[in-house]
């Protein structure tokens, strides 16, 4: 299909995973009378961010994938027909725990799931005490609606994931986030660190003639105040749509996948790259 209609959900969290699990369904039913097809929620929707600090009570907020919440968003995807991006705090094992999205197709069909690859530990954001990195690799799952290429957060800041997953067919990219202000941070340099996250995802769409799809939380939350800004990006990066800063938002958003080709076509990124000369890049750095 070429037109795909996507649906973002940005909306606050509370303290209750069972009150967000329902804002989730209640927010999918919406963007599905609407008419999304793909419906895209925000990273770790079935709670509060707990990452602002290092508690061991947090690790039962933890559940398998699949398990209770993607059985009920299942379900929804089943009866509305409609794909459904969530990302979940998965419980692999005793001990073992990833940030994780999984992806259920529009007759609720369960097609598997992406483990975050790129894991931070910043102040406000101690995700290396909770989640062990990702080890399935960059994932594209087929879809009624189309190939998705799924990465999370801070996978954001790493144009080798956006590459490798394109490479893969992704027709578009789906970056589930959140990332927020501190509360005393002035407000120049919000805005210099908003430009920043979104200027960094249009330069993917950019590079691998993509659509790109950032779905934000919002909401202060401890000493966080997450700064929504949902968007998609076309394949030059051109915005097509942004959330406010400050609200919850819902929105369908029309793509054209045939973009891809007309874009690829005549910037022709993909043709020209010179994939014999790449190899130090597997390098941290080219010190010696």
């Amino acid at each position: 299909m070429t037109k795909l209609k996507v649906g973002l959900a940005q909306f606050s969290c509370e303290k209750h995973k069972a009150v967000n699990v329902d804002k989730a369904v209640d927010r999918v039913r919406s963007l599905a009378k609407m008419g999304a097809q793909v419906i895209c929620l925000q990273e770790l929707f079935a709670s509060l961010y707990f990452c602002d600090v290092e508690d061991y009570n947090n690790f039962k907020l933890a559940e398998p994938i699949p398990g209770p919440t993607t059985e009920i968003l299942s379900e929804e995807a089943k009866q509305l027909g409609v794909v459904i991006i969530a990302s979940l705090f998965e419980k692999r094992a005793k001990g073992v725990y990833h940030n994780s999205t999984a992806i259920l197709d529009a007759d609720g069909t369960y097609l598997g799931k992406y483990r975050k690859m790129h894991i931070p530990d910043d102040p406000g954001y101690y995700e290396k005490f909770y989640f062990t990195p990702g080890d399935l690799g960059y994932k594209v799952f087929k879809t009624q609606y189309g190939v998705i290429g799924v990465l999370i957060c801070w996978d954001q800041w790493y144009p080798e994931a956006a590459r490798i997953t394109a490479l893969k067919g992704a027709d578009f990219l789906v970056y589930p986030t959140a990332i927020g202000w501190a509360m005393d941070q002035d407000e120049a340099t919000n805005q210099e660190q908003f430009q920043a996250w979104q200027t960094i995802q249009k330069s993917h769409a950019v590079a691998n003639g993509v659509h790109v799809v950032s779905v934000n939380r919002v909401g202060q939350e401890g000493n966080m105040n997450f700064w929504g800004g949902s968007f998609v990006s076309n394949p030059f990066g051109s915005i097509i749509y942004q959330a406010p800063q400050d609200s919850d938002a819902l929105q369908v958003v029309e793509m054209d996948l045939d973009e891809t080709d007309t874009y690829r076509t005549h910037w022709p990124f993909l043709r020209d790259r010179r994939i014999d000369s790449y190899t130090p890049i597997t390098k941290r750095l080219l010190d010696d």
